[in-house]
This record gives C-alpha cells, structure tokens and sequence, in this order.
C-alpha cells in the first residue's frame, strides 16, 4: 500500500439537466497542489467504486510505486435503484441528459474547482455494468472530451452495439474491457436474469472493426466487485501509465 495517502473531500453540484442535486465523492492525490493538472477519472455508480473498489487506495499505490501519473479520481453516485435505471439504460430517454450532465454541467465544475489537465487524453470515464454502459455511450457522444474508458462488464443491447458501429469520428479512444465468464446469468435489479456475457464478446468484435486502442480481458469470475476491484490497477495502469 502507498506510504502517502490522498484525501476525499465531499462537494455538490446543481444539475439543470437532471433537475436534482447531486454529491460527489472527490479523491485528491497526496500534495496536489493548484501549481500543476491532474488527471481525471469519472467513475459512475461512484461509491461502489470507492466502498467496493477501494479506487483510492489502489490510486494511491499506483502512484506510490511510480506505475501511473497523479490523478484526482471523482465519483458519482446515483440516488436510488430506480433512478440508476433512468440515468444509464440505453433504451430510457433520460440517459441522454445524463450524458450531457457529464460533459457540459460536470466537467465544467471540475475544471473551475480543481487542477484538471485540459485535454481528452487526460480524461476517464469508468463503470460497471450499466454504469459503464452510460460511461461509453457519453464518450461516444463527447469523443473532443473524454477518450478514456474504462468497462466492467457493461450492460450490452443492440442499442449500444449500433452506436459503437455507426461511430465514424476521427477521434480515437482509448478502452479497457473486461468481463466474468460467469457473467452468462447475471440477475438485473429488476429482479430478472440476463446473459451479460455473449453481447459483451459480440461488442468486443465490433470494437476491434474500429480503429480505437482496444484491450479486451475475460475474468474467470461473476458480475460483481470481488472480481472487478482485481482489475483497477491493470485497467488504470492501462490507460495512464507514467
């Protein structure tokens, strides 16, 4: 474990687009300091990836033992169950104004409140299951301002599969995707099951017919965080390297 630890602060933001306000959870790294930018990395469904990823505690060994730059880490959380569904899936209108939350309410309020470094490159959008599914779709849409991605067995469905095909910019992403071999029954909060794994091996073959930077893992595990946490570091060292 890291020598240093950084800090997690709490800040809110007013959302116009999703007529609520929201809290963040915001992890700065050990001496950060206004003098110099940072990385970004925005992980959805953000206290799980604090509570069950421990994604500060991993970013705070990476960095101590020189394996990645410094970067702050920002989570957001969802506020219910039913509103995780509204915000992320595909097939809900609603996803889009979180999408637009993201890039024009967000990023904007991280860059006037923290040292942010201004380019795409810089910055990562992370997820499980449809949190990721929201991170690659904003991406998809936003390419000028995150080029990042960072997938834990995402939620997969036709909707996503042509979005992804019919992506024709010039702007490359960078992705890092994983998912269990268990993940053929998953159960959905709806209290239903779903076969998580076979649209996320279809998906891979279409981001391999794209000309994005690709790395494709299989896990020998379920859809859960006991499996996902092992994979942060070798995702963030991916995807920002020192």
């Amino acid at each position: 474990m890291a020598n240093i630890e950084g800090s997690i602060t709490e800040a809110t933001i007013e959302s116009e687009q999703l007529q609520c306000t929201i809290s963040l959870s915001v992890y700065l790294p050990a001496n950060y300091t206004p003098l110099k930018s940072y990385r970004l990395m925005i992980c959805q469904d953000g206290q799980d990836f604090f509570r069950f990823g421990r994604v500060h505690r991993q970013v705070d060994s990476l960095i101590d033992d020189l394996d990645i730059e410094e970067l702050i880490v920002v989570g957001v959380p969802y506020p219910s169950v039913a509103m995780r569904h509204t915000w992320y899936h595909p097939n809900n209108e609603t996803h889009v104004a979180y999408t637009r939350f993201l890039a024009c309410e967000l990023l904007p309020y991280l860059e006037k409140n923290y040292s942010v470094e201004p380019l795409a490159e810089a910055r990562m959008l992370a997820g499980d299951s449809l949190a990721a599914t929201i991170s690659l779709l904003t991406a998809l849409e936003y390419p000028t301002l995150f080029k990042k991605l960072l997938l834990f067995s995402p939620y997969v469905n036709q909707v996503v599969e042509d979005k992804v095909s019919q992506f024709k910019k010039k702007d490359i992403l960078s992705i890092y995707h994983i998912i269990g071999k268990k993940e053929d029954v998953v159960k959905t909060t709806d209290g239903k099951e779903a076969d998580f794994l076979t649209p996320n091996r279809q998906l891979k073959e279409v981001f391999h017919n794209t000309p994005f930077h690709y790395t494709y893992e299989e896990f020998d595990g379920d859809h859960t965080w006991t499996y996902w946490q092992n994979y942060l570091s070798t995702g963030l060292k991916s995807l920002f390297p020192l």
